[in-house]
């Protein structure tokens, strides 16, 4: 009778419906929560909590049917207790069937981002390989450009040493060619000279000649001609 008065009929009854309707709604939120378990918990924890309130006015309303002083309203809120038992049991069921789908959900979620971060990592592990091959290719493609490098200064070493023996040998040539220019113009003057004086003593031998003859002449003339 204490109960009764405190917690009036009217109220429980509207405290079971706003509980049940609260409890519903929270199932659902269970069934479409994406997760984590953490949230899930949660979720489970204030559900306990409504039909721990629920429980509790269901038995309130028991304990009123049982103090009423008519038989007809006391089988009548029984018949009423009895239907929001039912009603309990239900969304219980509901509760167990949520949390299992939920769990699952959460499951195949983590095995998806287990293996999206294990195709990531795959990708990551392919990104590095093909980064490695790349710059081992690049490595050696600069080491192959560094030897031609290498061996084009190693030419052009040679080159600009054979340049510098050819430029010496031009000098030397150049050398031996003023040389022989001398010596060339110097035989020239000889030869010059030589023609001269050869010029002269064929002067000096035909005046000789001349004077011979004319010698011969007048001796012969004396001789055969002494008259004239």
């Amino acid at each position: 009778a204490a109960a009764a008065a405190a917690v009036p009929l009217r109220v429980c009854h509207q405290e079971i419906v706003k509980f049940d309707l609260e409890i519903k709604a929270a199932v659902q939120d269970i069934r479409d929560c994406p997760g984590p378990l953490s949230a899930l918990t949660e979720l489970n924890a204030a559900v306990k909590e409504k039909f721990r309130h629920l429980r509790g006015r269901i038995q309130e309303l028991e304990q009123m049917a049982k103090e009423q002083d008519k038989e007809s309203e006391k089988q009548a809120l029984l018949r009423e207790v009895e239907n929001h038992k039912k009603q309990m049991l239900s969304n219980q069921a509901a509760w167990r069937k949520a949390n299992l789908a939920c769990k699952i959900a959460i499951d195949n979620s983590e095995k998806d981002q287990l293996l999206q971060g294990r195709d990531v990592l795959r990708q990551r592990k392919t990104t590095k390989e093909s980064l490695a091959e790349s710059a081992s290719n690049i490595t050696e493609s600069l080491m192959g450009i560094s030897r031609m490098m290498a061996q084009q200064v190693q030419q052009s070493e040679e080159t600009v040493q054979t340049l510098a023996n050819s430029s010496r040998t031009i000098l030397e040539a150049n050398e031996e060619f003023k040389s022989m220019s001398g010596t060339i113009q110097l035989g020239r003057k000889l030869i010059t000279k030589y023609n001269r004086r050869e010029l002269t003593d064929k002067l000096l031998i035909f005046l000789a000649l001349a004077l011979f003859l004319a010698t011969v002449l007048y001796i012969l003339k004396k001789r055969l001609f002494p008259f004239l």
